[in-house]
């Protein structure tokens, strides 16, 4: 492969690549490339934080003590923010690069939030088992976390009174897409979903006077369906397939779908569906390495700062800074926007996040000064994160410039370059890159990283 191709691909399934662990590949086939990036992530590492403490403490609360159960929630929360940094280091130092990415495609795909850090934490390791796995488990098995079963309202779904909530979602959002069911088989599939419900741990249990056992007609298939059998028979469209497929098209190849990529994909996963029979497909496919496919993308603020912190790995001697920076970008690990999640693409970019991203690496490594909005939905945020209410406020990180030099040994600013920078560069961004080539390598990798086209991948 050549090093631009692999670039991309390390792009693509994780969140980049030094050029001396990409030279080191260039006399490797594809075939051994893709079949390296799937064994690193052969085994699941689950993600946690300490919880022992809080769950002592909600065991010894009394249920009528409320203002007890509010200070556990507010506790529950600063855990769930806590898993949410571990989250992005991980993104950052995991040797499973593909089973990560793959479980931040799937956050956005089965969105969830919750504010019961058993709960979110165990909706976020089941993402991560099964990123690569066979769908049809995928499904059910999210479709019994706690987390979603909350969030969704199935809880909520009893015989007496169905809810509807998680049958449109499981079909609009999780399967087919929009207008690809009929409002009667959103009310049938309800029916089958009665009585699902977990216990205090997460535990997934089946409240059995809860369940409608009365028989049901869906997608013109009748019987005494449960949940199970309903996700079952949305699997036998092809247009589950299909809706997965392009999904997965726009997240790792392209954002204007190629709809003869999309059938052939289609066709692949519609066999077994299995996840990584779809994307190892993906990834040894000639079409992947186009060069309408490579630089075109642009980064999620996830990609983006880990992708930073990947070429100089940093630390926030606050690490609350750095939620606050995602809010900033308009990414927030475990906090999305709505049941749709983010809407990724040119949504990332607006004239605000545009500014912040191309000023970012200055101010996480150059002991720069970030401007913070006062206003709109970070002014609880900025009240506390900015007491003494100054605009300008210099982040502290600590960037680890001897880890970055040990691993850039004896490359060139040219190099550097071919690794950073995948889009092509316009004639003033080439010229100034050329007067920029004498400097020291830190300094040009922060200008590197400040120019537009490092916002692709």
């Amino acid at each position: 492969m050549t090093l631009q191709e692999i670039v991309h691909i390390y792009n693509r399934v994780g969140f980049g690549i030094s050029y001396t662990a990409a030279s080191a590949l260039q006399n490797k086939s594809r075939a051994t490339i893709v079949s390296q990036v799937f064994d690193a992530s052969r085994k699941v590492k689950p993600l946690t934080v300490d919880v022992s403490e809080l769950t002592a403490q909600v065991r010894n609360a009394q249920r009528n003590d409320r203002k007890k159960l509010r200070s556990l929630i507010k506790d529950s929360v600063k855990k769930v923010h806590e898993l949410n940094i571990a989250w992005i280091y991980r993104l950052g130092t995991t040797q499973e690069v593909l089973r990560e990415k793959m479980t931040l495609f799937w956050a956005n795909h089965f969105v969830c939030h919750d504010k019961n850090i058993l709960h979110i934490q165990q909706y976020n390791n089941t993402l991560r088992k099964h990123a690569l796995g066979n769908f049809k488990d995928f499904v059910v098995a999210i479709s019994k976390e706690a987390a979603m079963i909350k969030y969704l309202n199935t809880k909520q779904n009893k015989k007496e009174k169905p809810n509807e909530n998680f049958a449109r979602e499981l079909m609009e959002l999780f399967t087919l897409g929009r207008d690809q069911y009929s409002e009667k088989d959103i009310k049938e599939a309800a029916r089958a979903f009665t009585g699902w419900n977990h216990d205090f741990v997460g535990n997934f249990r089946l409240r059995r006077f809860q369940h409608d056992y009365g028989e049901k007609t869906f997608f013109g298939e009748t019987g005494n369906f449960d949940g199970d059998d309903i996700i079952e028979i949305i699997l036998k469209q092809k247009q589950c397939a299909q809706f997965i497929c392009e999904k997965v098209y726009r997240y790792f190849v392209n954002d204007q779908l190629d709809p003869s990529r999309i059938r052939e994909m289609t066709e692949v996963f519609y066999k077994d569906y299995d996840i990584e029979n779809l994307m190892r497909f993906v990834l040894l496919s000639d079409w992947f390495y186009d060069q309408k496919n490579i630089g075109t993308k642009i980064k999620s603020p996830v990609e983006f700062l880990v992708g930073v912190h990947n070429v100089v790995p940093m630390q926030f001697e606050k690490e609350r800074e750095l939620v606050y920076l995602q809010k900033l970008l308009g990414q927030h690990l475990l906090f999305p926007p709505n049941v749709a999640g983010w809407k990724g693409g040119r949504n990332w970019i607006n004239p605000n996040t545009m500014m912040l991203r191309l000023n970012l690496p200055s101010i996480l490594l150059a002991k720069g000064a970030i401007a913070l909005d006062e206003k709109g939905a970070f002014e609880d945020d900025f009240q506390r994160f900015n007491t003494k209410r100054n605009r300008q406020r210099k982040l502290k990180v600590l960037p680890d410039w001897e880890m970055f030099y040990s691993e850039q040994k004896n490359i060139t600013t040219t190099q550097l370059q071919q690794v950073l920078l995948v889009s092509p560069l316009n004639k003033g961004t080439a010229t100034y890159l050329d007067k920029l080539a004498d400097q020291d390598l830190k300094e040009y990798c922060i200008q590197l990283m400040s120019l537009p086209e490092y916002q692709l991948c």
